[in-house]
């Protein structure tokens, strides 16, 4: 086959078919390629995109970037639903099938090794946000409204920073005390920097950006953990994702995931 070979993801051998039969980078279906008890799942794509000049502008373009993303992602969801991938990064391109397999061969042995840890097991990811406080404002005096005294009005600045420390105090140690008890029912487990507002748009302050290494049979159970631990707790928002395969947990640490 003409053109270069996207590699989305090492794994062991498997007999299910993929679900959803995903379209793949560059709308090429995904196909296998076998090298001494390892499956390298790859697309074979086009060169004007992917070799390393094009594939460099491309990487500054946020909708191509988006799609392909998109796309990769797509096949490793469908891959984690029947087996356990380690994903590699994101545009991770080979001249041809030759290149693939002395990829395989050189890294084998960590490859082996890597899969026989998170076989059978799914990341998920747990985050925790301080809600966003409300801007209180200070009266002004209107009518016959008795005018806020300077004493009065540092008073109540103290007690509302007071207040707002109380709460962010609750959160961090709700979030400590979370962690806790999710590393521990989790076979590993590993803190992310807090997520950027900004990058992210997510409302409120990220306390904790955290994945844990969940067998796949174990899942609900953790998931209904989860639930039971954020039991309505004022001024706290816990967002759960996944299941995953083990982005966090493998040697090449993929990037593609949304």
């Amino acid at each position: 086959m003409t053109g270069l070979r996207y590699v989305y993801a090492v794994c062991r051998p498997f007999g299910a078919a993929l679900e959803d039969g995903p379209a793949g980078v560059a709308g090429v279906p995904p196909r296998q390629m076998s090298h001494r008890g390892l499956i390298a799942i790859v697309s074979t794509v086009p060169e004007e995109d992917f070799a390393e000049a094009p594939l460099r502008a491309h990487l500054e373009d946020l909708e191509w970037l988006t799609a392909t993303a998109r796309a990769h992602q797509g096949v490793i969801d469908a891959l984690t639903s029947v087996t356990t991938p380690l994903p590699l990064r994101l545009a991770t391109v080979f001249r041809d099938d030759s290149g693939v397999r002395a990829m395989l061969e050189e890294r084998e042995e960590d490859f082996h090794r890597a899969l026989e840890r998170l076989d059978g097991r799914v990341e998920w990811g747990v985050k925790v946000y301080a809600e966003e406080e409300r801007k209180e404002s200070v009266q002004e005096p209107a009518g016959d409204r008795k005018a806020v005294s300077g004493r009065d009005y540092l008073r109540q600045r103290r007690l509302r920073h007071q207040a707002h420390e109380e709460m962010r105090e609750n959160t961090e140690r709700f979030a400590r005390r979370l962690h806790e008890t999710l590393s521990g029912f989790a076979e590993d487990s590993l803190l992310h920097p807090p997520q950027n507002p900004a990058l992210s748009k997510a409302a409120g302050r990220n306390v904790l950006n955290a994945a844990y290494l969940v067998p796949r049979s174990a899942s609900e159970a953790f998931v209904e953990r989860v639930d039971r631990e954020n039991s309505g707790v004022p001024g706290v928002r816990v967002e759960l994702t996944g299941p995953w395969a083990a982005y966090s947990f493998s040697a090449d640490e993929g990037r593609a995931r949304p």
